[in-house]
């Protein structure tokens, strides 16, 4: 391995220690417990060594929502491929969907929140956000209808689940009651 490879493996390294604490600790304390000073102290890192990566917050959350987004499209895709039939696969849809917010909503709201830097719905839309956006598509198509755009039906159907997400989260909607939610937007929403 050359000097550069050795170079090049150590900073992905690095990025990855970064991304992970940033994670960890908003998960434990919320986004605003990180900090540059924080995840510096955390990694054993410099501040300056931390801003090699990154240039501030903003681009750390982004760089979380990102690897969040891969992992919702992965948990989505995982849950639709195991269900039986178009409904089914609507409903494990849904029930991954939130079932990854609730797990994860330091990462949630780094997706869908916070400000991270990334453009959404537009033609520099990175990736990951593009994927997770298709992992949804993928499940909802065969149940969109005549006459009805699969992506206007996937935004509603996801503004819906957003909506049941961060409601719940924020005690607005009681949890326990998750289940006949989810009945009731997949009935109205996979009349197949």
């Amino acid at each position: 391995m050359s000097v550069q490879e050795r170079k090049q493996r150590e900073r992905a390294e690095r990025e990855r220690l970064i991304v992970a604490t940033a994670r960890e600790l908003a998960e434990q304390q919320g986004w605003d417990a990180v900090t540059t000073r924080r995840l510096a102290e955390r990694i054993e890192y410099s501040q300056p060594v931390l801003y090699s990566h990154f240039r501030g917050k903003r681009e750390i959350i982004g760089a979380v929502a990102l690897e969040g987004a891969a992992e919702l499209a992965a948990a989505v895709r995982a849950a639709t491929a195991a269900a039986d039939g178009p409904r089914e696969r609507v409903a494990a849809l849904a029930r991954a969907y939130l079932d990854f917010a609730a797990r994860n909503p330091a990462v949630y709201d780094a997706i869908f929140q916070l400000d991270g830097g990334l453009p959404y719905a537009q033609e520099d839309t990175p990736e990951p956000l593009k994927d997770a956006f298709a992992a949804l598509q993928e499940s909802l198509g065969v149940v969109t209808g005549g006459g009805v755009h699969p992506g206007l039906f996937t935004e509603v159907f996801w503004a819906a689940l957003h909506g049941l997400a961060t409601l719940t989260r924020a005690g607005r909607l009681p949890p326990e009651d998750i289940e006949p939610r989810v009945e009731l937007l997949v009935d109205r929403f996979a009349m197949v």
